[in-house]
């Protein structure tokens, strides 16, 4: 019996479940299984694999996305690119593989809301500076976006919110969210911005999916912006997962 499933901390809502479960059903695959693993420190894994010999994908969530590297024989490009592990590839010779599937997903979103050919000189703005964060940089470098990076502690090269006036906000017609605000059940929440500086001509793009119109979306829409959430990401870097994990012979 085929056994998938997503590795993180905190799994009450997984998105992963529910996606590849419709999906293996679709699909006439009735001895495929999706599960929930919820470990409590990484180094639980080699135990958990010894008690599941018929995985053959893992799907990786926070906050295991960089610890899991250690396990890991191999490590695909895309992660490398990325700094970061969201699924693992069982290879039939039994090497674990680590790629990232978030920058594709993310791309591949971001590329069917803006205009094609892209506005020229098109800049934008990243709001966060976590592992979500890195996987959108990676993306906006391949489509030939620039960007600053937007957080509460810049590391290095960055901005803080306080840094957003008006005029900034005005130079960069793409906006990203790439933090957990207004995530449910906060919903009132949102990344704190000139909201008022937002025009017809700006682009929203939220990683947040619950709810489908967070606060971010929702001030964007009352400017006249272009606006979407992340579920569209969320299911392409799925279908690149299954893609990795169900390559034909």
């Amino acid at each position: 019996m085929p056994e998938f499933g997503l590795l993180g901390r905190s799994l009450k809502h997984s998105f992963s479940q529910t996606y590849f479960s419709q999906k293996f059903h679709s699909l006439g695959l009735a001895d495929y299984r999706y599960e929930l693993f919820e470990l409590a420190d990484m180094h639980e894994l080699p135990a958990l694999l010894a008690a599941h010999p018929q995985l053959r994908g893992l799907n990786v969530t926070i906050p295991y996305k960089e610890q899991i590297w250690p396990f890991l024989n191999e490590v695909a490009a895309s992660a490398a690119r990325v700094g970061a592990v969201n699924v693992v590839e069982f290879r039939d010779d039994g090497r674990l593989v680590g790629h990232n599937t978030d920058y594709i997903g993310f791309r591949d979103s971001l590329r069917a809301l803006l205009p094609d050919p892209l506005p020229a000189g098109l800049r934008a703005l990243v709001l966060g500076s976590g592992g979500a964060s890195k996987a959108v940089e990676v993306a906006l470098r391949e489509l030939g976006i620039g960007f600053w990076t937007v957080s509460r502690n810049p590391l290095g090269p960055g901005l803080t919110y306080d840094d957003l006036t008006p005029q900034l906000i005005q130079e960069h017609l793409l906006v990203i969210n790439a933090t957990p605000l207004g995530t449910f059940p906060d919903v009132g929440e949102c990344p704190p911005l000139p909201y008022e500086a937002l025009t017809p001509q700006h682009y929203l793009h939220d990683l947040v999916y619950n709810p489908a119109e967070t606060e971010f979306m929702r001030r964007g829409l009352t400017a006249g912006a272009q606006v979407k959430n992340g579920f569209d990401m969320l299911c392409r870097q799925a279908e690149e997962a299954w893609n990795i994990w169900h390559q034909p012979a």
